[in-house]
Parts: C-alpha cells; structure tokens; sequence
C-alpha cells in the first residue's frame, strides 16, 4: 500500500495501525532519520529517539503495555507548513498489567517528509501514567 497523500490521512492510518496493534506497519511510515521526541518526558524515560530503528525499538512492546481501544475527540490543525499538522486527541483503553483504565490526553507535532513521518513531538502528561504505578520502563522505555 503506498502512503497515503496528506499529513492528515498520513497520522489517521497511523492511529488505525496503532489500534490494529500492528507496530511493524506503524514504525514502516516513518522515515528512515525519523525523531520521535517527548519533551515532558520523566526522569529515566527516552527524551529524544533518532532513527526508524530507535523508534522500532521503543515501540515494540506497545501493545504489552497499553491496549488502545480509541482515539476519540481527535482533532487535527494544519499549519502554515503544508508538511506540519497539530494533533489534539485522547486515546483510551487499559492498561495492560493492572487492567486499569486508560485515557491519556494527547498534543502532537507531526512532520512528514516524502510521503513518510520526519519529525513527532509528543506533549503527552507522563504523571498520569506514573500516577497509575505501572512501569513501563521494564522494557524498551
């Protein structure tokens, strides 16, 4: 499947792959120099991720940890850079080890380059996830 025309289109697939839990094809969009940077990320988690394989690494065991059961109120904002877009959105779902709920509030950066995701920055709220005491840091976090 080649990737789909707009940034838009581009992220919506992703969240799709995300909740399908197919992590393989959600790390595929991305560009091979990919950043995936987290800038209110906690003391012992990764600040920066440089490269597809980084990002492939961090991500691997995703669905181990939180099963996403939606994205809802997903709301995506062009910029004046045709290949930027804001995405304000929750996702929902559990929490996999305690089989607490989930429900995290998401803004986003994306910048996608050739077809492919250049550059995300996550502005996700780590407190609300070291406040359910589960700890993700086990594996690729």
């Amino acid at each position: 499947m080649s990737a789909p025309a707009s940034p838009a289109a581009l992220y919506r697939h992703s969240l799709r792959l995300l909740l399908d839990k197919n992590i393989p094809a959600w790390v595929a969009l991305w560009a091979e120099d990919g950043l995936m940077e987290f800038p209110f990320a906690p003391e012992g988690w990764p600040a920066r991720l440089e490269g597809k394989e980084a990002i492939a690494a961090y991500m691997r065991d995703y669905p181990d940890h939180i099963d996403l059961h939606d994205f809802p109120a997903l709301r995506i904002h062009r910029t004046t850079d045709p290949e930027t877009i804001v995405v304000e959105m929750r996702g929902v779902g559990r929490l996999v080890e305690t089989d607490a709920p989930f429900d995290m509030t998401y803004i986003a950066v994306v910048t996608v380059r050739d077809g492919r995701i250049a550059s995300y920055r996550d502005y996700w709220n780590p407190l609300a996830v070291l406040a359910t005491g589960t700890d993700f840091t086990r594996s690729s976090r």
